[in-house]
């Protein structure tokens, strides 16, 4: 058992892990615990062979919580649990399961109760999927393990098809490169500021006239800040702000059809590193970018404000003013060597 609960990009990057058991453990069986919203993400996926799901209604009702989880140990009787995160909220698996050989998580105060295998935290220094891998370190008493596992995410052939004709539809050239875009992030706070990024975007048009660019963005407020920057660059004929991504796996098909990844770091970047796709991201001040962008598999560039500043400096700057302190200029610098690497 694998639990993963937390956001998408998180789960995404817990393939790595998934993926190393079945490479080491051929003839494993296993589950897959996350939130329910993300599960069709991991449909079908080779690593995975069950995938146990929990609503966000399960998980704030305690004792329907603890019954669901309780009902799940029971049924199933686990050599093995790696709790990604071993949080409070995480731990009553392993409680529920005291006779598993292997209760996996990591090293905090509240955790050497109930685990008998505990790995260190992530540090400032390591990215998240060399840490998920090492996750698996205390099985190497069974056998010498190869932890070069990479990031991946798994689509059928139909539904990249049919992800191909409906780009089409849209009037894209899938003979020509296409850009993803994440202009926006989830988080406002964590959104690169508006007029920086329509200045690089509106270089990056007039240099590339034959590429493509697909904004990525959710409904509600992410779609309105980026109708604001299709208007504010003209509403350029190569940029295509109507092409949606209805669902997860729709996501995975159009990282799938692109060339490569610019914008602010999430989510969508992840899934395109999980289907071999370069990117470069913008990375907002309170993220330590050499923890996200893993070193392993596909180009991963990411930009942040220690970049550009040194920590003296930054000390005496608010959020906001960090943030702005990388510079269109700068990105843009960084930008269009990247893209000429994988343009041509």
């Amino acid at each position: 058992m694998v639990i993963r609960f937390r956001q998408m990009g998180d789960a995404v990057l817990a393939t790595s892990l998934l993926n190393a058991i079945k490479l080491n453990f051929p003839g494993s069986q296993t589950h897959f615990v996350l939130n329910d919203k993300l599960a069709p993400l991991f449909a079908g996926h080779p690593a995975v062979d069950e995938i146990i799901t929990f609503t966000d209604d399960e998980r704030h009702a305690p004792l329907r919580y603890l019954a669901k989880i309780w009902k799940v140990m029971r049924r199933g009787k686990y050599d093995v649990i790696i709790d990604m995160r071993s949080t409070v909220n995480t731990l009553p698996f392993s409680l529920f399961s005291p006779f598993s050989r292997y209760r996996i998580g990591l090293k905090k105060s509240y955790t050497r109760f109930l685990l008998n295998k505990r790995v260190p935290e992530c540090d400032a220094v390591t990215d998240v999927v060399t840490h998920d891998l090492g996750l698996l370190r205390p099985l190497q008493g069974l056998k010498p393990l190869n932890l070069d596992a990479p990031v991946s995410l798994h689509i059928t052939p139909e539904e990249l098809h049919r992800y191909r004709e409906f780009l089409k539809s849209c009037g894209v050239d899938l003979t020509r490169p296409l850009l993803l875009c994440g202009v926006v992030s989830k988080l406002a706070h964590k959104t690169w500021p508006r007029d920086y990024m329509v200045a690089v975007l509106r270089k990056v048009i007039e240099t590339y006239p034959d590429l493509q660019i697909v904004f990525n963005y959710a409904p509600g407020v992410e779609e309105s800040e980026a109708r604001l920057i299709y208007k504010e660059l003209r509403s350029p004929g190569n940029v295509f702000i109507n092409v949606k991504a209805a669902s997860m796996r729709e996501l995975v098909a159009l990282a799938t059809c692109s060339r490569c990844y610019f914008g602010n770091e999430g989510g969508a970047r992840h899934i395109c590193h999980a289907v071999g796709i370069p990117s470069l991201v913008v990375v907002s001040p309170n993220v330590n970018k050499k923890n996200w962008l893993p070193s392993s598999g596909p180009e991963a560039e990411g930009i942040a404000v220690s970049d550009v500043l040194p920590p003296e400096r930054m000390a005496q700057l608010d959020y906001s003013a960090q943030y702005r302190s990388i510079s269109p200029d700068y990105v843009l610098e960084r930008l269009l060597s990247f893209l000429n690497r994988h343009l041509g």
